[in-house]
């Protein structure tokens, strides 16, 4: 993998982190593209890495909110950092669950199937273009809805289901404010990334040894730059009901690469 293939895989992972149309899944993609050109040890290094850049761009993008939670954590009294922190707990049952138990199976999905990819983007495109046109009565992030937020998080895994669309769809279906749907679903996944981070650093023994560090390096930046301007934007679209747009791009991208999957007997 040269400078180049890192600063771009960098950019794909920050934008489609937050932008509604699967990081995993573009990721899929690429790698298919420059070829496949990965080392399994470096490759699973390298993707670390760039998640711990997006999750970093998140703590930056929301500080004050996450100060102010810890700040209501620290207080005797039941407050709402307290409830919202609970709710973030909840919505991880169901993720941590399914991350634990079908490890290996989820592992396997992302060996550079389109096919997989190119369906579940449609997936995405249908609660994208849902959440936009469906109106319900205003709601607010219950423990009950926050469980089901955390299994449209939790199917998110599969590669091309987008987690932020997923979990912001199903929110403002439910009735969660836009702008809170779009909040909760950032910080949300914060935690299961640093904890899926530690888990795959102890289980596949990682080290810095014998990698280049300036394509982390490179990859790591062009991730967390391109990861704030991605949430900045994502949320301005969200309040603004313009989802649909991503629905259409998704739907376009599934159909190009599964019909090159089929021309190219992938």
């Amino acid at each position: 993998m040269d400078y180049v293939e890192s600063i771009l895989l960098g950019i794909v992972q920050g934008l489609t982190e937050f932008l509604p149309i699967s990081s995993s899944g573009h990721i899929e993609i690429f790698k298919v593209i420059l070829g496949n050109s990965f080392d399994p040890k470096e490759g699973l290094l390298f993707t670390i890495i760039l998640h711990f850049a997006t999750a970093l761009s998140t703590l930056f993008f929301f500080r004050k909110d996450i100060i102010d939670i810890f700040k209501g954590l620290l207080t005797k009294k039941w407050n709402d950092s307290k409830r919202f922190s609970l709710t973030i707990l909840i919505s991880m049952i169901p993720a941590v669950f399914i991350g634990l138990v079908y490890e290996d199976f989820i592992n396997s999905l992302f060996n550079g199937n389109l096919i997989l990819v190119g369906a579940m983007l449609y997936v995405t495109a249908l609660l994208l273009f849902l959440s936009d046109f469906l109106k319900l009565k205003q709601n607010k992030i219950t423990y009950k809805n926050s469980f089901i937020i955390g299994i449209a998080q939790a199917i998110a895994i599969l590669p091309g289901i987008s987690r932020s669309g997923a979990t912001i769809a199903i929110s403002v279906i439910m009735g969660v404010d836009r702008e809170k749907a779009a909040r909760f679903s950032f910080i949300m996944v914060i935690p299961l990334i640093f904890g899926s981070m530690s888990k795959s650093i102890i289980d596949y023994d990682m080290t810095f040894e014998n990698y280049n560090i300036l394509n982390l390096i490179l990859g790591f930046s062009s991730a967390f730059i391109t990861g704030l301007f991605a949430c900045k934007w994502m949320i301005q679209l969200v309040k603004s009901s313009k989802l649909y747009y991503f629905s259409i791009y998704c739907c376009i991208v599934g159909s190009i690469i599964i019909a090159y999957s089929f021309n190219n007997g992938l």
